[in-house]
This record gives C-alpha cells, structure tokens and sequence, in this order.
C-alpha cells in the first residue's frame, strides 16, 4: 500500500469514492463472490460494490475511475471480526490468572475480589484499553457484557469509552455480582438508551444482559420475566450469559413455556445442554455466543464449545472473547481454537469404527466469527460481509508477509496463518482506526501509562480491603 493516511482522509472527507483495489476479496456474503484478485468501492462510509475490475463495470465504472485507488496487491480485504461477549472492564487485569482453575475461582478473585474496588475512572480505561486492543487485532465490532455497572457514573464511562475508541461497541448493561452498589440497574437502562443508544455517529448501541440463573449471584440479575419486559419496554435485544448445564437447560425450557425464549436473546457459552434446551432454542431462533477457550480453559461445565450442537439445530453461532484475565484478546485465536477442537471431536468420535462425522471448515470459522457474530449483536444488516449498501467495517490483511507468504487460500491464510502483525489497515464505517499496521491517533505511551496506574490503584485499594 502507498497511499498515504493524510490522502485517504481527504478523500474521505470530500466524498471522493476510494478503490481498494488488486487484493483477494473475502467477502463472507453467500451472494457475492469472494475473488482472487478484485476491487471494492467504497463513498464514505458504505460499501458500494464488490466486483473483478469496477473501473470497467457499467453500473460503477465512472465512480471507480474517479476514485481514490489504495493498491491492495499482495493482500486480503476481508470483513472486520465481531466479537460478541468481553467484559472489557477487566482489560487492566490481563492474564492475571492464567491457570485459573476453574469458574470458581474466576468468580471469587475478579468478580468478588476485585471488582468492587472499580472505579468510573478504572471502568473507562479499562474498557478503552479492550476496544483498541480488539481494533488493533481486527475486530471492528465489540459487544461489551458490562457487568460492573455499580453506578451510573460506571456505566457512562464504559460507554463514553466505547465512543472514543472509534470501535463499533455494542454496551450490554448488567448490575455487579458481587459488593455495594447503587441499584440503579436496570432502571437506569432507559436513560443509556436515550442517552447512548446511536452515539457515535451510530457506531454504539445497547442492549440488557443477564444471567442465566440465579446460582452465582441471585435473582437480581438473572434472566426472567421481569428482565424480559424491561428488554421489551425498550425495544432491546439481551445477551444471557454464564448459560451451561442442567439448571440453564431447566431454564430455557421455563422460558419457552413464559414466551420469553425468542429471536431478540443471545444465550452465551451454553456448554452441556439437554437435547430438549437446543430443541427450544432452535425453535426459537436465538443466536448463540460461544467462548471457546474460556470453556476448555476455565472449564465450563462439559469445557467443550458447543458448536455441533448448535449446528444441529439450525443455530450458526457468533464468537467470543470473554475474560482477558485468563484468555487471549484476539479472534484468530478463537477462530483456531474452535477449528481444532470441533475437529478432533469428529475425527476422535469416529476412531476404529466405520462411522464418519462433519467436520467444520475455515470458512465456517470465519463465518462465526464475522456474519453471525454481527447477526448475534443484531447488526447483521450493518456489518459482517462485504455486501455492497452494509457499512465498511473491514480489514486490509497482508498476505506477502513471511508468515503469510505464498497466498494459497485466502480464507485458509486468515483463519490458520494471520495475527494481529499482519493487519495493515483497520476500517470502521470507512474510518481507518488501523493504518499502515499502526492504531490511528492513539498515544499509546500515554494509554500505557494509565493503564499501569489504573492497575496499580485497584490492586492497592483491593489490599487495603
């Protein structure tokens, strides 16, 4: 790429078309074909077409021939990834408990240990500190599972956040577990609504979270009818998290009998569920979050990512992040992790018999974690695909890297090759957060700097206790 950062914000600026043009194209959109070597137009913040040379096409040509052209040779341009569950709050915090031994120990040390002692301040930072870290790794779109939300001064700097990052946050709002707070929750959600939802321009928007059941911290936050009126009353969709096991089975089919198990929840996890509970939610087209190394690693229930039991019901499921305090911040990870594993099922299911199970593919992976990640933060008709009329959030990736080099399988190379080192560019609505492998307008000494202080008060303010 030689175009410069200063020439594409003109362009940008005066409504002047830009061309990536010359790269493989992924485009993730069933409709429109991915290609070894193609353009995509862009007019501010949309995605106006995807084709093999649009400076020849009937339809765009004028407009591409006008076009700012930015030379994608030697890369891919793919969907941004869509992480649909982090609790981004806990960003200071990373890998503190790398060999977490299990949900209970996470439980008591984070949520019940150290969560009480944030600050609005340590909210802001720590979930700036996710937001840019998942823009730097490629993922455009962020669901938010904030569930330390102990005043609405925590819950405004969560969200403001999320606004300054320039990511595409979805803030899903949820009183603490654990210690003193002030109750607001989730009264106060119709003010974030009026006050937050479309911030930015439309990138943020919110929607209620929940537990599954009231096992880990009681029936204030957990998912029932009460919750369900206030997500209707507001027009909300609700991420359900913590969902594993017989008693979340109990409970989808109690809120199936209620009327309350419909396509606006995303239940999150939902490891070691009955036949019966994905029955119900097949039935109703929820959408599904599954955390792959959060459940092998922490060890949720069965520890095994529900993916063919979603598939079996008709549910493609969105990807997840979860808990940077004992897992990994990026989507290639996620991607990797469920590819091996759903993998090793099928072929472990099948050893010394003549029996045969589907294996998923890369392109599934990466159709979890883009299309359906934006379908599960019901976004689907904004962002997840390179689809002419969607917003450009997408990723310029380079392929002739040398961990990358030769490009053989476009999809293949993301999904199995890629890391964060090889993202070139970064573009939210057509806003360039990456440019040239660098986060744009960040002072990243400067954020570190807080960071480190923000840790350093929690952590003294937790001893003090």
């Amino acid at each position: 790429m030689h175009t410069s950062l200063a020439d594409f914000n003109a362009a940008r600026a005066s409504g002047r078309p830009i061309l990536l043009s010359g790269g493989a194209v992924v485009t993730m959109d069933p409709d429109v074909p991915d290609l070894d070597s193609g353009d995509v137009l862009l007019v501010g913040s949309r995605i106006i077409a995807v084709g093999l040379d649009l400076r020849s096409d009937p339809d765009h040509g004028a407009a591409a021939a006008s076009a700012l052209v930015v030379d994608a040779r030697g890369a891919i341009v793919c969907p941004g990834f869509v992480d649909t569950h982090r609790h981004a709050w806990e960003a200071q915090l990373r890998r503190s408990i790398p060999d977490v031994s299990d949900l209970g120990e996470y439980v008591m040390s984070t949520l019940s240990g150290i969560a009480p002692s944030y600050t609005p301040d340590d909210m802001y930072i720590g979930t700036r500190l996710a937001a840019l870290t998942a823009l730097d790794s490629g993922i455009t779109t962020m669901l938010d599972f904030s569930h330390n939300s102990r005043s609405t001064a925590h819950s405004d700097a969560a969200l403001n956040a999320l606004v300054d990052s320039g990511i595409r946050g979805v803030h899903a709002s949820m009183g603490p577990h654990f210690g003193e707070w002030d109750r607001q929750w989730p009264a106060d959600m119709s003010r974030l609504v009026s006050d937050f939802h479309g911030a930015a321009g439309g990138l943020v928007t919110v929607r209620l979270a929940a537990l599954s059941t009231d096992e880990i911290a009681g029936p204030a936050i957990a998912y029932g009818p009460e919750l369900a009126a206030v997500a209707r009353d507001l027009g909300l969709w609700t991420s359900i998290d913590a969902v594993f096991g017989v008693p979340s089975s109990e409970a989808i089919l109690r809120w199936a009998r209620m009327g309350i198990l419909d396509p606006t929840l995303t239940l999150i996890h939902s490891t070691g569920l009955t036949a019966d509970a994905w029955s119900a939610m097949g039935d109703a087209e929820v959408t599904v979050s599954l955390a792959p190394t959060s459940d092998a690693q922490i060890g949720l229930d069965t520890a095994v990512p529900a993916v063919d039991e979603a598939l079996t019901v008709g549910i493609r499921p969105g990807l997840s992040i979860d808990v940077e305090v004992a897992l990994a911040s990026d989507m290639f990870t996620q991607m990797r992790a469920l590819h091996a594993i759903q993998r090793m099922r099928a072929t472990n299911a099948t050893y010394g018999t003549d029996e045969s199970r589907s294996k998923i593919t890369t392109r599934d992976v990466l159709d979890f974690a883009t299309l359906q990640g934006a379908r599960a933060n019901a976004l689907g008709d904004v962002t997840g695909s390179l689809t002419p009329g969607k917003d450009a959030d997408l990723l310029i990736v380079r392929a002739d890297d040398i961990n990358n080099m030769p490009l053989n399988d476009a999809i293949g190379t993301l999904v199995l090759g890629s890391d964060a080192r090889n993202i070139d560019t970064v573009l939210v609505a057509g806003n360039p957060r990456k440019w040239a492998g660098s986060l744009v307008g960040e002072d990243i000494d400067a954020l570190r700097a807080e960071v480190v202080r923000s840790r350093d008060d929690i952590t003294r303010r937790v001893a003090a206790l």
